[in-house]
Formats: C-alpha cells, structure tokens, sequence
C-alpha cells in the first residue's frame, strides 16, 4: 500500500467541494433509498447528466455516496411501514417492523444504523486491503459455484417469514415459477407468458415486492381495525431508547454478517439483497432464540443491515478491478466510468491509483455521517408513527403506486402491484410467507440459468456441481441450513431422555 496515495486520496476527499458532495450524496441517496420502487441505481440514473461536466474524482465520489446512503435509507420505511425502500431492505421487514409494532421503532432503527454503519465500514476496509488477492478468487467463481450459492439463498426459505416451513417452500416454489416467466435465459423462447407482450421481459420483482409488503401490509391493518372498530388513530407509540453500548451484545452477529455481506458482494450480479437474506438465515440457525425471529428480534434487525450494507462495499471491488458489475446499482457506476473515459478493470489500478483512495474514502465517511445524521433523525422518523393510520395508509399507498409505475414507467407493474397487494394480504391472512416468494423470485432466474448453462459446458454431467471444491462445500451448507432445524430437534429430544433416563437412576 502507497501511504503518500493513501493520505492524498484522504486530504482529496476532505476537500470542501469533494466533502460537501460525499454529504449530498449520502443525502440523496438515504431518500431514493427509503421510497419505495425509487432505488439507489435509479438515484445514480437521474444524477449521472449532472456528472458529465465534472471530473473524474468529484464525479465518481457523489455516485458511491449515493451508492452507501441508499443501502441505509430502504430500512427506514422497512421498519416502520412494512414497506422495504430498496430490495435489499427486505429481510429487515421480518423483524424491524414487529420491533415498530412493539413501540420500539426508535431501537430498531437505531441498530439499523448502526449496523449498516459497520457494515458499511467493515467492507470499505476489505476493499482497500484485501481488492487484489479477492479479484483472484472472484475469477474462479463459475455457473456451479452460482448455483450452489443460489441454493444456498433456497435453503433459508424455510425458516423465512412463518413458523409454517412447508408454506415457506410453497411459498419459495411460487417465486421461482415467477421467475420463470418471459423469454427463456438460454435458447431465448417465449414461455408463460399468453401471448401478452408486456410478460416478455419477465415481471419485475420491485411492484411484486411492493405489492406482497406494503399493500398488502395495509389491507391486513384495514382488515384488523375494521373489525376491532379502530378506524382513524393510531395508539401513540413510545419511543424506547437506544444507546450505542447495546449493539456490542450482537458484535458476533455484525462480524459475521459483514463478512457474508462482503463475500456475496464480491460475487459479480449478487447484490445486497441475497447477501441479506444468506445472513438473516445463519443469524436465525445459529441463534439460541430462534422463536424470536419474526417476532422482534434485534438480531434480526442488525444481520440483514450489516449484511446489505457491506455488500455495497464488496460489489465495488469486481467492477473496479475487473470490471464487472458486482450488482446493478454498480452497473451504473460502471457506465459513469465509461462516460469519464475511463476502462475499469485491471489497467484502472494503474492508470488511476488514487480513484481507489478517494473511492474509500468517500464510501468510509458516507457511512460515518449516516451514522451520525442517522442517529439524530432516529425520533423525527419514529414519530411518524404517531400519525392516524388512516394518513398513514393513503401515503403508504402513493408511495406503492409511484413506485411501482417508475420502474419502468408501465401502468402494467401498477397492475402488477395491486394484484400482489391482494395476494400478499392473504397470504399473511393463511401464514404463508411473503417474504419466501419473494427470495424465490429474486434467486429463480439465477439458479435456473446457472444451472442449465453448468450442464451445457459440461455436456450434462450432474456430478460436476459437486467436483467442484468451492461449489461442493456451498451446496454441503445449504443441506446443513435445510435440514439443521430437524437435526436440532431431535438431538434436543435425544438429550432430553438422557437427561430424564440419568435422573430416574438416581
């Protein structure tokens, strides 16, 4: 490591113009993050005309700012709405927002914080030191090692969003038919679709997300204070407090969920939203209280938020030094380069050394001002709570239909997330899980086209997947995760009637 690059890139950063865009930039990025549909690839989208005219440095700066301000902002909405901001906020839902039903959102976002935070900072870290020997091994990872990672993400279906495993299968199986739809991966066929043109591409997962979460989270309220006669008011919600010292009783959970979330992120075309889910599930089978999950549990609050947000830190390491997208917000960053003339990838190490530094730099007090910021926003946003839940639904609801139709700017996903509106609030209705459709939908297309063009370079060789030392260990943990809950069980059982045969001894 060049020190003199090291304090340059620091003292270029903490530049007032490049300061003031590191903070612009987390700013931007935390509100696209935290409405709904309106994600931070999009934020890069619509700031990227705005970067034509600046240079290199300050431009690339603002972008990865807005990069780790978004990769916060979707937990603000997840926690106290049921309504993820960004995909990657997803598996926050599953116990920040019981935590928020609990009068308890102003700690939930506290350790959203927090954790994101870490997270963020863990993986800037691992960028700097650590680029070179892990584009290496990035470069093994071929279509076995996807799929098994992909199987991976499957195999936390069945302990995501019910106490049902078989509904979170079923539930799991529904979002990789889904995914199914549109053109074939492969030969490029049309399949499922019933000669609608609009099914061509695929459903896009964002209004089906929407949809299951947030609509349908507002019809279940509808519903429930229909009938319990509360139609207008919330009960206020006391803030309960948070301090810093608590997050240290979760230290092994955020170190380990950072290192998956880098890990995942490193992996070109992951993204946070696998490296969250992949996290929320060893959080939960590695937990000595894993009935509190889906229940309130702050583990299950700080393992997805690490996670996502260290794999924001991870994905830039594969587009910088080898020029892949590691996900698709930084497939946007990618093309920010390009319009620089710059060519990312190998020769970028060289010809612009100090960009890695300022890259750092500015991802690292991104995230420590999130923190800050963040943790003096904590009451404003848990307030919000406070307001009747009929003004709460009607902007619940805005947010839903604007984000769904900016995707792709079609009335079809508007379509879309209504009809997953209705679908979401009876499968909550009937404890199927929302949230297992969903991870089904986002890991279907890739394990499915993994999967396939595995066995066409193989010439159909099945045991390939397993010859494979990397893919072989990745599918061995995912029949671990699997099937672990019933191992456990009867182990417990087995130590049970030891336990009760030695005392009826004695």
């Amino acid at each position: 490591m060049d020190i003199n690059l090291l304090i340059e890139g620091l003292l270029t950063t903490l530049s007032p113009v490049n300061l003031l865009l590191v903070i612009l930039g987390m700013l931007i990025g935390v509100l696209f993050g935290s409405l709904p549909g309106i994600s931070s690839s999009m934020a890069i989208v619509l700031m990227l005309p705005f970067t034509y005219y600046m240079g290199i440095i300050p431009s690339i700066i603002l972008l990865v700012a807005i990069y780790a301000g978004a990769a916060y902002g979707g937990s603000i909405t997840a926690i106290l709405f049921n309504t993820p901001g960004t995909p990657e906020a997803v598996a926050t839902t599953f116990d920040g927002y019981p935590l928020a039903k609990q009068g308890k959102a102003g700690r939930a976002l506290g350790l959203a914080i927090s954790a994101s935070a870490f997270g963020g900072i863990f993986s800037v870290f691992v960028m700097l030191f650590l680029s070179p020997p892990l584009s290496v091994v990035a470069l093994k990872i071929q279509s076995a090692e996807y799929f098994a990672l992909a199987l991976l993400g499957m195999a936390v279906i069945s302990a995501v969003g019910t106490k049902n495993a078989v509904k979170a299968l079923v539930s799991g199986f529904i979002g990789i038919t889904l995914a199914m739809i549109g053109m074939d991966p492969i030969n490029g066929s049309d399949r499922f679709t019933f000669g609608h043109i609009d099914l061509l591409n695929g459903i896009e997962f964002i209004p089906i997300m929407i949809g299951a979460f947030a609509l349908g989270e507002v019809l279940t309220q509808v519903v429930e204070r229909s009938e319990s006669k509360k139609f207008t008011t919330n009960e206020k919600i006391k803030l309960e407090g948070y301090k810093l010292k608590d997050l240290v009783v979760h230290k092994w959970v955020l170190l380990k969920s950072s290192v998956i979330g880098t890990l995942v992120g490193i992996l070109p075309g992951t993204g946070g939203s696998i490296a969250a889910f992949v996290s929320y599930g060893e959080a939960m089978r590695s937990s000595k209280n894993k009935e509190k999950f889906g229940q309130g549990a702050e583990e299950g609050v700080v393992a997805p938020e690490s996670a996502n947000n260290a794999a924001a830190g991870g994905a830039m390491i594969p587009t910088l030094v080898l020029g892949i997208p590691g996900s698709p917000t930084t497939a946007v960053i990618l093309a920010a380069l390009t319009l620089q003339g710059l060519q990312p990838g190998p020769q970028l190490m060289s010809e612009q050394p100090l960009l890695l530094y300022c890259i750092f730099f500015a991802m690292l007090i991104a995230s420590v001002i999130t923190f800050i910021g963040g943790r003096v926003g904590i009451k404003s946003f848990g307030y919000v709570l406070n307001l009747p839940y009929s003004t709460l639904a009607m902007f619940i609801i805005g947010l839903s239909l604007i984000g769904s139709y900016a995707v792709s700017n079609n009335m079809f996903d508007v379509w879309i997330m209504l009809a997953f509106g209705l679908i979401g609030y009876f499968m909550k209705k009937y404890e199927f899980s929302p949230a297992s459709l969903i991870l089904g939908l986002v890991l279907g297309k890739m394990m499915e086209e993994t999967f396939r063009r595995q066995l066409l370079i193989t010439d159909g060789n099945y045991a390939s997947f397993f010859t494979q030392p990397i893919s072989a260990v990745i599918i061995m943990l995912a029949i671990v995760s699997l099937f672990y809950p019933v191992i456990s069980k009867y182990v417990t059982l087995g130590l049970k009637k030891d336990k009760n045969k030695i005392s009826e001894a004695s």
